[in-house]
């Protein structure tokens, strides 16, 4: 092992890592609330990596300048979790589905969790 890959994130099997449920639940609505204007993204970071968070800035920022353009004040979401999917395609990764009915409209959020140095750690996060 080089020196390298012995202080890189270690991948964690699954039967070493807590239910990722609540953890989905949470992701969720911290990531509607930062594009919400009423939670900042930094609050989340160490459970995204860092190209997932790089993507999840650029979001927050467009979210930003629209609710500037338009000249409205940042508003806390309301949203109920109506269903939640997950699969395991590899020992230690969950890609799961949360589904999301606010007030206007029902939305999707697709997530893929790995698990990295003993906990789950988001490395894909999109609403569709």
């Amino acid at each position: 092992m080089t020196l390298h890959e012995y202080f890189a994130p270690q991948p964690t099997p699954a039967s070493e890592l807590p239910d990722p449920a609540p953890l989905l639940r949470s992701l969720t609505q911290g990531v509607l609330e930062v594009f919400a204007g009423v939670r900042e993204l930094d609050q989340l970071a160490r459970w995204f990596s860092e190209e997932a968070f790089r993507k999840l800035s650029a979001r927050a920022n467009l979210s930003a300048r629209a609710r500037s353009a338009r000249g409205t004040a940042p508003v806390r979401p309301v949203f109920e979790v109506l269903s939640m999917r997950q699969s395991a395609p590899a020992d230690g990764v969950i890609e799961a589905v949360v589904i999301v009915a606010g007030p206007g409209r029902t939305r999707a959020v697709a997530v893929r969790l790995e698990g990295l140095d003993r906990r789950w750690r988001a490395t894909s996060f999109a609403v569709l």
